[in-house]
């Protein structure tokens, strides 16, 4: 007896019984937090070390202070060339500034590719997001429908309650099929292009 009061009082308070307690909301708030978090991470540890400098360049041409540096540029060149003239030195870069015109399209190219590789593989990140959304989507619908059958077969069941037939009850009970929601969609996007472009379908 003495054993199993050490026993028991060693215990936390909601396992004195035996019997773990379910975890409180916070518990898993936190849960689901740490889950997002380990999955943004995962994410990160999977960029290589080249596609993490051009995001920084990305980051760095995104910012206000470069447009500023943009412009200062363009006006420096057109007015050292400009002054060259006027004193009567040889211009590097005459109107109408060739060289300019072939830096700017330079950079304009290799700015619209860094940025296009960042945005390549967050699209690539938002594809996976979606995919995880409809598998919550689709768990969450099963677990409703499990929860209306279990109401549906509890309320069978009371004696107290009149027995009737729901017919929406019937419905909502049976889990959603995800390939007849697919192919419904798809026929209802090839319904949808014939009718706002009925030439193209002649």
């Amino acid at each position: 007896m003495e054993i199993e009061s050490i026993a028991s009082s060693s215990l936390p308070p909601d396992n004195q019984n035996g019997m773990l307690e379910p975890k409180s909301e916070q518990d898993q708030i936190s849960q689901n937090i740490d889950a997002v978090l380990e999955f943004y991470t995962r994410e990160e540890l999977k960029i290589s070390s080249s596609q993490r400098n051009l995001e920084k360049i990305s980051s760095l041409i995104g910012q206000p202070f470069f447009l500023g540096i943009i412009l200062l540029f363009v006006i420096f060149w057109t007015f050292i060339n400009i002054v060259f003239k006027e004193y009567g030195l040889v211009e590097f870069d005459p109107p109408p500034f060739i060289w300019l015109q072939g830096i700017v399209g330079l950079g304009g190219l290799l700015t619209a590719t860094i940025v296009l590789i960042k945005q390549n593989r967050l699209a690539k990140l938002e594809e996976r997001r979606a995919h995880l959304d409809l598998k919550v989507t689709l768990l969450t619908e099963q677990k409703a429908a499990k929860l209306i059958d279990l109401l549906e077969e509890l309320r069978r069941d009371m004696p107290n309650v009149r027995n009737r037939l729901d017919s929406e009850a019937t419905t909502l009970k049976q889990s959603m099929n995800p390939e007849m929601v697919l192919a419904t969609l798809d026929e209802t996007d090839q319904t949808k292009s014939i009718v706002e472009n009925p030439e193209n379908n002649k």
